[in-house]
């Protein structure tokens, strides 16, 4: 294809914005096309980021230059736009998680599977400099055998944040709190590090907040594939003026290292060499702004999302898969799944399938 892919946006809230950012600063994609239920939303957003408003979704998809969906609708609304999506033959990228249930995203996989269109989940995390440093360094045993891994998301969202959407803390829309919500990233990004849980134990509480029916605490404690331990802890009742970095912890037998949101708190080796020293010059915790997301999702750098298409509009030139495809994808939502089972049996051991 000569001409660069036109994408379109799906639900035109916060998110969105992100989405119409990157593909403004992207080469070889534009936006075409915005959806919304509301006319003047979509009108407004077309007119602040370029392509044409739609609040039909049938005249968005017959957008003549559109060729993949951006779904940025509540999470558990992701489904029914990506199964349109892929019978219209339009490529989809959907924001975390893909949907509230492994039900739920299993009928997204197979529906694209189905059209012969890519599916892809947005993670941007992964797509750090110092994510693939870190990948690397534990898949080449840098650090020896790692015994413990965690991932610590220790955020405050203020009541007015639940109270601002009827969606937001429901078991149907949002899927979850914390976890589902928040802390699904770092969730994702130790996955992708360390690979598969086999088994978790888990507590949830709501505790800052209310009238809401999932959880803002919780905490599992995990045994990875590999034989190592690790905890999760994520939180959105942990008040902090500037906010705290979301944090993944990883140490083994010849070392350690504390990734605090995309900046290295801690590296170090017992074998130092000079790389390790050049990765601290480089990606150390000096002179960055730690905290993206924390106390304030909107401040979360674009450049992150773009990134994450970036590699989807590289997968569609290749012929390949995108690198975090619906089975990727899927692996967080299983995951935050057995969690919230544990938590429900009273902290039951439970298998993560």
């Amino acid at each position: 294809m000569d001409r660069p892919l036109g994408f379109g946006v799906v639900g035109l809230g916060m998110i969105a914005e992100f989405h119409a950012r990157a593909l403004q600063a992207m080469a070889g994609a534009e936006l075409v096309a915005c959806y919304s239920r509301d006319p003047d939303k979509a009108a407004v957003f077309a007119a602040r980021h370029g392509g044409t408003g739609h609040n039909d979704y049938d005249a968005f998809l017959d957008n003549p230059g559109l060729d993949v969906v951006a779904i940025c609708t509540p999470s558990g609304a992701h489904l029914e736009p990506t199964v349109a999506a892929a019978a219209a033959g339009k490529h989809v990228i959907c924001e975390k998680p893909l949907e509230v249930t492994i039900e739920r995203v299993d009928q997204m996989i197979s529906a694209c599977a189905d059209a012969g269109v890519l599916l892809a989940g947005i993670f941007p995390r992964r797509f750090n400099p110092s994510t693939r440093l870190l990948k690397q360094a534990v898949d080449g045993g840098r650090f020896g055998r790692i015994a413990m891994a965690d991932a610590i998301v220790k955020w405050w969202r203020p009541q007015a944040y639940y109270d601002s959407g009827a969606w937001r803390g429901t078991w149907a829309l949002d899927g979850g709190g914390a976890l589902m919500n928040q802390s699904i990233h770092s969730i994702d990004l130790l996955l992708h590090v360390m690979g598969d849980v086999k088994s978790l134990r888990a507590e949830t509480r709501l505790i800052a907040h209310s009238g809401i029916e999932v959880e803002d605490t919780a905490v599992a404690s995990l045994e990875f594939a590999c034989g190592a331990l690790g905890v999760i802890q994520g939180s959105t009742a942990c008040w902090s003026k500037a906010g705290h970095a979301a944090e993944i912890q990883i140490t083994g037998s010849r070392g350690s290292v504390f990734m605090a949101d995309d900046r290295f708190r801690v590296w170090e080796s017992a074998e130092e060499t000079a790389e390790d020293a050049s990765v601290r010059a480089e990606f150390g915790l000096e002179g960055s702004s730690a905290g993206a997301g924390a106390a304030d999702p909107s401040a979360i750098d674009f450049a992150w999302h773009q990134r994450n298409f970036e590699d989807l509009v590289a997968a569609l030139r290749d012929g390949r898969a995108p690198a975090i495809d619906g089975g990727e994808a899927r692996r967080s939502v299983a995951l935050i799944r057995a969690i919230y089972e544990s938590a429900a049996a009273g902290g039951q051991k439970i298998s993560v399938n």
